[in-house]
């Protein structure tokens, strides 16, 4: 499994945001899409709202990677 640590600059960040920040996708579009296909789990639950809230100390996985998001 690869694991990423990913630094919010602020309060939370939007998950499909999240995964264009950390390389997953190529825009906020494709992120998009990616979370709307139920592939992305929040601390183990599916999550298919696009713009949900990511706040540090939560974990994103998507298939074998988990991206764990810190605070500054």
């Amino acid at each position: 499994m690869q694991e990423i640590s990913f630094t919010v600059e602020g309060e939370f960040v939007e998950l499909n945001q999240l995964l264009k920040l950390v390389g997953l996708c190529d825009s906020g579009g494709a992120g998009k899409v990616i979370v709307a296909s139920g592939d992305v789990t929040v601390d183990g639950q599916q999550e298919l709202r696009k713009t949900a809230k990511i706040r540090p100390g939560q974990k994103v996985r998507l298939g074998d990677i988990c991206i764990h998001v810190l605070a500054p």
